[in-house]
């Protein structure tokens, strides 16, 4: 969870960024108040009540009553250490925590009845409750009240006898004027005790129209809650957690692209011309291979296309094919923080199951394990197919060449008919400016083609070809490496054979490097022209011009100054495309060998690895956007994003230990392979939400994120995002198991992945920090209450990684800590973000409370057990299991660390 955005309440930054940031934010409930009851009839005599409120709403139209929320239960053991409202009343004067919000969809009005029923709870596991009384009342009567707080008695069933009174208090943040504060006064020894609702962003934010957040984020749930802080005043603080339509979005859009680039691929295949019986037989497999692996994409499309309304997918489907690529239960949370004369503030967190192939299951392990060894079978499968051995770095550069010249070819040709018309006007500067971004970027192309992989794969096609005869020992596995041939700086060195290799007495190992150096050669001959051409205009504007160049440009007219260039500019396409060919053929023809001896395990891990990167990504752009909404407003942020980028440091909680190995190591490789993505802010078209969604595009060696924002947003950007500047992300994974597979593991197990991930993303995080330092102010960065140098956490983070110590969880704190700290975006990730995921969220909630916003420490485990009962979390466990139950029982919790055990009747045995 990040901070984002604190200012103080009444600063001028503060009132601007309320007016300016509107649609920025979530819209405020409609409605929201607080609850506390008074002399509560003792049900027996030895006992006073145990009280909770359960609260429902009536429909004005169909007259049926919905419950809608509950407080959390006050027992009478919590009052003995609360000392603020320690009386001798005990428990009859319980005022609760938890309290009651309506969000802004919610559908109530003035005449809506809201019916509070006070229940005794006997025994909280067995959920044991007797009731009490109860009272009604209508939205109207608390809105128009005087003070907005009424005093309800309690009734019996019967309505005859009162049996105590209930207090609701209308929280009125984001209406109240300077210096008005609500409040609830408690004797407390004497003293009284205040809430104090202070104006969270402005009445701003009670405007409609949130384009935005409405857009991408839906169905939200919130709850709200006021807890004391050191100094015995109020702090109010509220909840949000809501679906992302990116869930399915993002997915969608990667399936599409997958199938693209494999239909790309099947046509580079037949366009590589005939091969002998042995290459076109293996090519014929591939594409069917191709064939089958595009099929089943499509049907999973079509399946993803026909689902409406939710837009997340609950854990209970995290085993079904058509959602594989789906990631599980995904939410966005958030806490917002306002306290008495100290800064507003919002926590935001992602939480997310695992990235991991549910469907194809653990057995043989996850990702990382198949990938490190197909990849040291992979030689023994190139012998058996005659293949040609290409190392995991060469098809990687191979990919990376098929990518760069299809995007460069059309930018180059693009590029040249721009040079075209600013020759056609007659502009000089134009032409300059033209032919420079020509140059950089032909160049570039043809840098892309430096590489002796191209060479040796053009010769290896050759000797594939109809009709050749090898002088060489046939049938042998060949071992490639472009590391071992490098060119000179002055031009690309000779070939080196290999003995494996057979060569061709008629093949012209000079060929490639004629074709590809007539590029820079015709490029050459533009600039010549353009220098040429400029250096007469300037002679023709001198008082007495030389006119010696006369024989070779007769005249300036505009026609003539297109007409000298447009045959070099011919020409330079023709190179292009000939060198387009060429490297197109050769890089395919690796690729053909890679996939002909990897048949059938290299396309099974290729799918399973689409999979795991589509849910990675869905989570990754989700965070993205919610992080850049938050900070759109933030010239530190923004400066921070396009001149470094940012941290997404994803927590996960995985055991190593069973399945979740497997998972774990699906995991490790998806969020590796974010390395891979880039984000790049654009202009909506308009304020539709239809065109404020992300859009992808890419290859599987590339992806770019669009994410679009409105007219008026998008304008007050730096220059550099406006401009299509690609911002890049540094995804970090830290992993602490924490439950009793994890007592196996480290008992009986093995952890060392967990170490080696945990020391491989400290290091990516630790150079970061190093980057960071050195191009941005670290004034930027936000600021805390604990003032903890970041040098000195990362440094304490590096000790703890390296300490051999059981669930180790403050890695996960130290870690969490200083994402926040670096204005990163925090993810929270188990097996299906409902259970451990929960109790990991509430605890970092309650920590950030304590740490900077001075929560009582009386208040804590009250705090902890109020969200975790009654928050958003188990609303989440309510929407992907139909049932409020954490999915612990007591002998798994007696393995938790202390903090990550739920209260008492909020567990037990569920089908997850």
């Amino acid at each position: 969870m990040e901070m984002t955005g604190s200012v103080e309440a009444d600063s001028p930054e503060r009132e601007h960024a309320g007016a300016a940031g509107a649609v920025l934010v979530p819209k405020l409930p409609k409605v929201e108040f607080s609850l506390a009851c008074r002399e509560l009839a003792a049900p027996a005599r030895e006992r006073k009540p145990n009280a909770v409120v359960q609260i429902a709403i009536t429909n004005t139209q169909e007259q049926s009553l919905t419950a809608y929320s509950c407080t959390e239960i006050v027992e009478t053991h919590l009052f003995r250490f609360t000392a603020a409202f320690e009386t001798n009343s005990g428990t009859r004067d319980p005022l609760f925590l938890t309290g009651v919000t309506f969000p802004p969809e919610y559908p109530i009005c003035e005449e809506t009845r809201v019916k509070l029923t006070v229940y005794d709870v006997k025994d909280k596991s067995q959920e044991t409750r007797s009731f009490l009384g109860y009272t009604t009342f209508s939205v109207g009567d608390l809105l128009k009240s005087k003070e907005q707080q009424l005093t309800l008695s309690l009734r019996t069933s019967d309505g005859t006898d009162t049996v105590g009174a209930v207090v609701v208090s209308r929280l009125k943040m984001g209406e109240i004027e300077d210096g008005e504060v609500d409040h609830i006064a408690a004797d407390a020894r004497g003293q009284k005790c205040t809430l104090v609702c202070e104006s969270l962003h402005g009445t701003s934010n009670d405007k409609d129209g949130n384009p935005l957040m409405n857009a991408v984020f839906k169905n939200p749930v919130c709850k709200v809650y006021r807890f004391q802080t050191v100094d015995c005043k109020w702090m109010l603080v509220r909840e949000q957690m809501a679906e992302c339509t990116l869930s399915f979005n993002i997915p969608k859009q990667l399936i599409t692209l997958y199938i693209q680039e494999d239909m790309r691929r099947i046509q580079e295949l037949k366009d590589l011309g005939e091969l002998s019986p042995h290459w076109d037989n293996l090519r014929k497999e591939v594409i069917a291979h191709y064939g089958q692996v595009i099929s089943s994409y499509q049907e999973t499309l079509t399946e993803l296309n026909k689902l409406t309304g939710s837009s997340f997918k609950p854990s209970c489907s995290k085993s079904e094919k058509y959602l594989e690529f789906i990631p599980i239960n995904l939410h966005t949370q958030r806490m917002q923080v306002t306290c008495p004369k100290k800064t507003d503030a919002c926590y935001d967190v992602v939480t997310v199951g695992a990235p991991a192939a549910h469907f194809q299951g653990f057995k043989n392990g996850g990702l990382q394990r198949l990938l490190s060894r197909f990849e040291s079978e992979k030689k023994n499968f190139s012998t058996a197919y005659q293949c040609i051995y290409y190392s995991p770095e060469n098809t990687a550069k191979a990919k990376e060449v098929l990518s760069s010249i299809g995007q460069l070819q059309p930018l180059i040709s693009s590029l040249a008919d721009q040079l075209m018309q600013a020759a056609q006007q007659h502009s000089p500067d134009l032409l300059k400016g033209a032919l420079k971004t020509l140059s950089d970027k032909t160049e570039q192309f043809v840098h892309a083609l430096k590489d002796e992989l191209v060479k040796n794969a053009l010769l290896a096609l050759h000797t594939a070809r109809p009709g050749y005869v090898t002088k060489s020992q046939p049938g042998v596995c060949n071992n490639v490496d472009g590391k071992e041939a490098r060119p000179k700086e002055d031009g690309p060195a000779p070939l080196k054979r290999q003995d494996s290799i057979p060569h061709h007495s008629e093949y012209d190992e000079e060929e490639w490097d004629r074709v590809w150096a007539n590029v820079a050669k015709s490029l050459n001959c533009i600039i010549a022209m353009v220098d040429r051409l400029q250096e007469h205009e300037n002679n023709n504007q001198e008082p007495a011009s030389d006119q010696t160049l006369a024989d070779v440009i007769t005249s300036h007219s505009p026609g003539d100054w297109q007409e000298q260039i447009y045959p070099l500019v011919v020409t330079l396409k023709d190179c292009v495309t000939e060198v387009v060919d060429r490297a197109t053929k050769s890089m395919t023809f690796v690729l053909l060998q890679e996939a002909a001896c990897s048949i059938p395990q290299g396309l099974f891990l290729k799918q399973r690895r689409d999979i795991v990167f589509s849910q990675a990504l869905a989570a990754l752009a989700c965070g993205f956007v919610m992080r850049l909404y938050a900070g759109v407003k933030d010239k530190g942020f923004l400066q921070q994003l396009h001149l470094v980028g940012l941290i997404a440091q994803f927590e996960s909680l995985l055991s190593t230990y069973s399945e979740e190995i497997g998972m774990l190591e699906d995991m490790e490789v998806g969020i590796s392979d974010l390395q891979r993505v880039t984000f790049k802010i654009t202009e909506a078209k308009s304020d539709d939400p239809g065109d404020l969604q992300p859009v992808v595009s890419g290859r599987r060696e590339h992806y770019t994120v669009e994410v679009p924002l409105p007219h008026d947003v998008f304008e007050a950007l730096p220059e550099e995002i406006k401009e299509g500047k690609l911002l890049q992300v540094y995804p970090v994974l830290f992993n602490v198991g924490i439950n009793q597979q994890q007592t196996l593991a480290e008992r009986f197990g093995d952890i060392s992945s967990q170490e080696r991930i945990n020391q491989k993303n400290f290091e990516i995080l630790d150079g970061y920090y190093k980057s960071l330092s050195d191009k941005v102010p670290l004034q930027y960065l936000p600021c805390f209450q604990t003032q903890t140098d970041l040098k000195e956490l990362l440094e304490t983070l590096g000790q703890n990684i390296v300490t051999k110590k059981r669930k180790n969880v403050e890695i996960l704190w130290l870690a969490g800590t200083i994402c926040r700290r670096l204005n990163g975006i925090r993810f929270t990730s188990c097996k299906s973000a409902k259970d451990r995921t929960s109790m990991s969220v509430t605890l970092e909630q309650c920590a950030l409370l304590r740490d900077e916003h001075e929560l009582n420490k009386d208040y804590f485990v009250r705090a902890l057990d109020c969200m975790r009962r009654e928050g958003c979390r188990i609303e989440n466990v309510q929407k992907n299991i139909k049932c409020r139950k954490y999915a612990f029982n007591m002998l798994q919790l007696m393995a938790f660390p202390k903090f990550y055990r739920p209260p008492e009747g909020t567990y037990g045995k569920v089908d997850t």
